[in-house]
């Protein structure tokens, strides 16, 4: 086909080669596609000196680029505030191209601000989730041998716990969150210069490690270069959002994950348009910052769409939506139409993934369908195949695989030839593709749990109940939840004098939520005498999900 190039690498401006010297080998790389005028960029680039410096030069310098606790930032101010954090952390803390640095926020003006001068210092940049435990930061910085990590000063403590028993994780560095700038980095950054002449990274040296727990719980690091980080923008945003400098962003994603940043950091910072961002992103701060700020373009799931529809029964105006996005979770068609009779205004579904970094297949403005995901975004394509990799005829469920200008590259794991097969990223989803080219999502093919767009690995959820006196065995899965899509409910075989009621089930959901991050605690627990395993007594968690479906035998229920 027209366009496919063979995995290459261009020039690199790092100095410490770790992340370079842990990419896949090429022949495990998916295909890349690049042939599009679009996604042409020189050898050297730095991808947040395009999305500060150059806008600025670009005439952008007194636009609103970032709204967030209380206050409005210029894309000047923003420009100079990364550049003088970047010198702090290269003259203060010693950071070399090519070192990862961890950052650990809320979504909030501060991390944009310090995710980017980490980028123009040529530091290889981990945004995690502020919800956390030490002992996930440990295995993320385990897996990135991370030595410095950033983090808001008002949610230190899991990373000071985690450096207390680190090999590798040597300073913990506090940022002020808050609009103050009191903290550490803020003070030593305060007298340093406006300008920073960035690191020449190369268009190939890796910007950022996307961390994805998989199903196993351990996690994979997704490695992006600072192309990648541009071409969501110049592909999807462009083709797709047709965003402009007067859109307003607004959402719920977390910076951590790569549907966030991208969404609410790359995309409008591209084109020189204003990112809101909020903390606390519930229906009802959303709605309020949309009805402020005449938000334009909405980041969130299916779940907060129908909150905010409500919130227009009690009178909410958010008539200066022009895109609604969806994405974290499938779409239902009730949503979408009733969304659209609504508002009158477009809602688009959308799949993308950690590994390929963000949309790659989504619907259009004009030719959106209740139900379907849509068609490829441009300069990408996709196929549904069988086990052996045979495409499928129309109609036929089979295996979702997409090819494109960006693709998996796992950190130093084995788990690459999983996901990419014959030059083909596998996403692990089970697809039709219509007549017309559309298509749409049937179902996970794996043990992932989807709760209200997070991925909750049921093994993990498992281990901490397991660490529970009460808990002789346990068995975790999805199951189906109006509000959230799925939700996490775990099959628990209780030790000897363990009694079942709610008094236990209260104090194993706190349990897990103090062993690891909160949102993965079991909503539901069913107390069973056994569990289905096969005959090497392995866990059936197929059995478990159609028991979750209403659809199979609970083998000796004890209690609900």
């Amino acid at each position: 086909m027209s366009g496919r190039i063979s995995p290459s690498l261009g020039p690199t401006g790092h100095v410490d080669d770790f992340a370079r010297r842990n990419l896949p080998p090429l022949e495990l790389w998916p295909d890349l596609l690049l042939d599009r005028p679009e996604f042409q960029y020189p050898d050297y680039l730095n991808a947040a000196v395009e999305l500060t410096d150059r806008m600025v030069e670009k005439g952008f310098g007194d636009h609103t680029a970032l709204i967030g606790n209380g206050r409005q930032r210029t894309y000047k101010e923003l420009s100079d505030w990364s550049n003088r954090l970047a010198h702090a952390l290269v003259e203060n803390y010693g950071v070399k191209p090519g070192n990862r640095v961890l950052i650990r926020s809320g979504n909030n003006p501060a991390l944009v601000a310090a995710w980017l001068a980490a980028t123009k210092a040529g530091a290889v940049v981990v945004n995690t989730m502020p919800l956390l435990r030490a002992v996930e930061l440990s295995k993320i910085v385990d897996k990135a041998e991370i030595s410095l990590a950033l983090t808001d000063s008002r949610i230190a403590d899991e990373l000071v716990a985690c450096a207390k028993t680190s090999r590798f994780l040597r300073q913990v560095v506090n940022f002020d969150g808050t609009s103050n700038h009191d903290a550490e980095l803020d003070r030593v950054a305060l007298s340093k210069p406006v300008r920073f002449a960035a690191v020449k990274t190369g268009r190939d040296d890796v910007a950022l490690l996307g961390f994805t727990s998989g199903t196993t719980g351990e996690p994979k690091a997704t490695m992006h270069f600072h192309r990648d980080l541009l071409m969501i923008a110049d592909g999807y945003a462009k083709e797709v959002l047709g965003v402009t400098p007067d859109d307003v962003f607004v959402g719920s994603p977390p910076l951590a994950f790569t549907f966030g940043l991208g969404g609410l950091a790359i995309f409008p910072l591209r084109f020189g348009a204003t990112a809101t961002l909020l903390e606390n992103a519930s229906p009802p701060e959303m709605v309020k910052i949309i009805e402020t700020y005449k938000a334009t373009i909405c980041f969130t799931s299916p779940t907060a769409y129908r909150a905010m529809m409500s919130a227009m029964d009690q009178g909410a105006d958010l008539s200066s939506l022009r895109l609604a996005v969806s994405a974290g979770e499938t779409l239902p068609a009730p949503v979408f139409e009733s969304w659209t009779k609504k508002t009158g205004k477009t809602i688009l579904d959308g799949i993308g993934s950690t590994e390929l970094l963000h949309i790659f297949i989504s619907n259009r403005t004009g030719s959106a369908a209740a139900g379907s995901t849509g068609m490829p975004v441009a300069g990408y394509e996709a196929k549904i195949v069988d086990d052996n990799m045979n495409e499928l005829p129309a109609g036929a469920i089979g295996k979702l695989a997409v090819r494109g200008p960006t693709g998996c590259r796992y950190l130093a794991d084995a788990r690459q030839t999983n996901y990419v097969r014959d030059g083909w990223n596998m996403t692990g989803d089970s697809f039709t593709r219509d007549e017309k080219g559309r298509f749409s999502f049937v179902a996970r093919s794996d043990d992932m749990i989807i709760s209200s767009g997070y991925n909750i690995a049921g093994p993990e959820v498992e281990a901490a109940l397991l660490s529970h006196a009460s808990v002789a065995e346990c068995g975790v899965v999805g199951a189906p939840d109006e509000a959230r899509g799925m939700i996490v409910k775990a099959y628990v075989v209780l030790a000897a004098k363990a009694v079942a009621g709610d008094a236990l089930t209260s104090e194993l959901q706190e349990y897990v939520k103090q062993a690891i991050a909160p949102y993965k605690y079991p909503r539901a627990i069913e107390y069973v005498a056994q569990l289905p395993k096969t005959q090497t007594g392995k866990l059936q968690r197929f059995a478990l999900r159609q028991m979750a479906l209403g659809k199979g035998t609970s083998p000796g229920v004890a209690a609900e």
